[in-house]
């Protein structure tokens, strides 16, 4: 859902001038859903961990672009607000994760 809603906001015409943010926001956005899944395919609770704060960290990125996206005009303040409770939804999910891994014992898938 988050690429989803940052490929169709960058897609409008606004971003046209300016396609290094538009390619920086649609990497960090990818980049959360990628490190969940390379971090579950490590098969280990540790490197799982880790690789969930790094898709923590690039949530974070997407959060910077987006308002450095609403200060330049590019987006409305109701699609930043739209998004930054999206990125505030996952990044609760990530560390319930990283909660319940840091507490359980087994290991792997």
């Amino acid at each position: 859902m988050l690429n989803k809603q940052v490929v169709q906001l960058t897609s409008l015409q606004a971003f046209d001038r300016e396609w290094k943010l538009k390619d920086q926001i649609r990497r960090s956005a990818g980049s959360v859903m990628d490190n969940i899944a390379e971090g579950f395919g490590r098969m280990g609770n540790r490197e799982f961990v880790n690789f969930l704060l790094i898709a923590n960290g690039s949530a974070m990125e997407t959060r910077s672009q987006l308002t450095r996206s609403l200060d330049y005009g590019y987006i409305s303040a109701v699609s930043h607000d739209e998004l930054m409770s999206l990125l505030d939804e996952i990044s609760r999910m990530i560390f319930s994760l990283i909660r319940y891994l840091r507490k359980n014992d087994k290991t792997g898938q």
